[in-house]
């Protein structure tokens, strides 16, 4: 069992303690547990296998937590989950998903009107009944409503991170086939997209097929769809996402992947161009209409036969990257290594798991040359945001640290709410004293769209903000943007000299393709970074470069890929 299926379990098992009021001190071990595991650098089920070693060696893994984790290696659950799930029925996970809705709502869902399934939730709020509860109304009804919806539409689908993780795992495991010579990742996670439905692994070599049987063995698949000669099907892991292998002889490797790499739309106009150059287009080649083969055992043949340049996965949208390829104006994307430096970070000040010197360290050992630190401002109370006080101190304390040397340099930083009125929740002579301001939104995200639109134009009257921090405030399958004209927003940003994040947190990845592409075309620059909360979290950059390649940057769109001299001086003259 992998960590983050570890860490999901217990962070459900959390979620349904608070529906049942339990101990907080309780509830919080598990989720500190959770969090603990789904970030260590080592497979948990490694580490209680090993006899010369103990789970309780790991930070925040006690004993209760430890026999936890044993049980949920022995038979996928444990006594305190089973317990709540069958005093709430499984239904209350699903609950736990909608947007609006926190624990203490759902107890009161569950105790006046027997709430146990989305079903019942629905029903609920078109009798207009979840109105008639405490500290609930009409517009809570409307946004529950919408929160269903989004929830059913996602439903089947997985984060960016998750899909990726999943098929380095895959692709490690059938890579060992005795004669198999390559596996591809295809689909919807070969173009970045932010969520993923399903994997398409390619599999070419000697003896392809015999990756099929292979796969069908593995420990963690659980349901094999189908079984034939060239294709396999199954659904891997606790989540159950769809795996197909499919197994392909050489001279077709290069159309297979263009193929099943898509999109469907992408796909449909370079069939259409390769129709009017008289030839067909499949997974099995390029042929001409004779049947004789053009191209098809790589893909740069295969776009170098249709007279276009190799198109990179992440700009196949049929967004006007064929017109492109054909005419030579394909940018030449942004990639992890133009980074060099991460500028949204959190520590142990507020809600981070690890100190300045940690993240900085860490930083370093990816090759960094400057990191900004950026714990929170003093509105998020319950992260023990930083006051006025606070902030200046630590603008001193940075100082300090460069003098003395870490072998990187650290930027004094701050993640500043932005509030309800657009003010910064922190005083101006405060905010001088650091040397990079984040504004970001955590509150008030249902405001109209003409309110949080002049709430971020004020914003960004503040001369100390550098930048906007994860601008839609979305969360992937979970909460959908807050409404506001990105547009007049991208403009006066781009005017004022003020930069807007690609966030590259899993759970967020915002800004994405489209908005960048119309942010870009206002003279705006970016800062991909992390919002990393634990030093494993850094490595999550290649999502954020990633949503910046969908977005057809390039490395000159990025303020974070100058080398520190000029990028100190970049921030100093904003």
């Amino acid at each position: 069992m992998e960590n983050r299926e570890i860490a999901c379990l217990l962070a459900e098992t959390a979620d349904l303690m608070e529906v049942a009021a339990e101990d907080s001190f309780r509830i919080r071990s598990y989720r500190n547990a959770a969090s603990v595991i789904e970030s260590y650098p080592e497979r948990i089920e490694d580490v209680a296998r090993d006899p010369e070693r103990k789970l309780t060696g790991i930070p925040g893994v006690g004993k209760t937590i430890a026999a936890v984790i044993a049980d949920i290696l022995e038979r996928g659950s444990f006594s305190k989950r089973d317990e709540l799930l069958q005093k709430y029925h499984p239904g209350a996970l699903e609950l736990l998903k909608i947007q609006g809705l926190g624990p203490k709502s759902i107890a009161l869902l569950i105790e006046h009107y027997d709430v146990r399934t989305l079903d019942d939730l629905e029903r609920i709020c078109r009798e207009q009944k979840l109105r008639q509860l405490p500290r609930m109304g009409a517009k809570l009804e409307e946004k529950v409503l919408r929160g269903i919806e989004q929830f059913r539409s996602s439903a089947g689908r997985f984060l960016l991170s998750f899909a990726t993780g999943l098929a380095r795992e895959l692709i490690e495991y059938l890579a060992a086939t005795p004669g198999v010579e390559c596996v591809q990742a295809a689909g919807s996670l070969r173009r970045g997209r932010e969520t993923v439905g399903d994997l398409d692994l390619l599999v070419t070599g000697r003896d392809p097929a015999a990756a099929l049987d292979r796969f069908t063995c593995y420990s963690r698949v659980h349901d094999v769809l189908g079984k034939g000669a060239n294709k396999a099907s199954a659904r891997v892991g606790l989540e159950g996402m769809q795996v197909d292998v499919r197994a392909l002889p050489a001279e077709s490797y290069g159309a297979a992947l263009q193929y099943f790499t898509g999109s469907k739309d992408h796909n449909v106009a370079l069939r259409q161009r390769a129709l009017r150059l008289g030839c067909s287009l499949s997974e099995y080649g390029l042929f001409r209409l004779d049947e004789s083969r053009v191209a098809g055992a790589s893909e740069p043949e295969i776009y170098e036969k249709l007279g276009l340049a190799w198109i990179a996965p992440e700009l196949r949208e049929n967004q006007g990257e064929i017109e492109a390829a054909a005419q030579g104006r394909l940018p030449a994307l942004i990639d992890l290594q133009d980074i060099r430096g991460d500028l949204h970070m959190h520590t142990r000040e507020t809600d981070g798991r690890a100190t300045l010197e940690e993240m900085a360290a860490e930083c370093k050992a990816l090759g960094y040359e400057y990191l900004a630190i950026t714990d929170h401002s003093k509105a998020l109370a319950m992260a023990n945001g930083l006051d006025e006080t606070r902030a200046v101190e630590f603008a001193r304390r940075v100082r300090e640290i460069n003098r003395n040397g870490l072998g990187i340099r650290v930027f004094s930083g701050l993640e500043c709410d932005i509030l309800r009125d657009g003010r910064m929740d922190l005083a101006g002579d405060a905010l001088a004293e650091l040397d990079f301001v984040i504004g970001s939104v955590h509150s008030h995200m249902n405001l109209e769209p003409a309110e949080m639109t002049s709430r971020l134009l004020r914003a960004l009257e503040c001369p100390h903000l550098k930048l906007i921090g994860h601008p839609t405030g979305r969360l992937l399958l979970h909460r959908e943007p807050y409404p506001f004209d990105f547009e007049r927003v991208a403009t006066e940003a781009g005017r004022r000299g003020v930069m807007l994040e690609i966030n590259a947190s899993p759970e967020r990845l915002d800004l994405y393709a489209p908005l960048l592409r119309t942010a870009k075309a206002k003279d705006v620059k970016f800062v991909i970074a992390t919002d990393a909360h634990h030093p494993a979290h850094l490595r999550n950059m290649i999502y954020g470069v990633t949503m910046a390649r969908r977005g057809w940057l390039t490395k000159d769109d990025v303020l974070n890929t100058l080398p520190l001299a000029q990028f100190a001086a970049a921030i100093a003259a904003k």
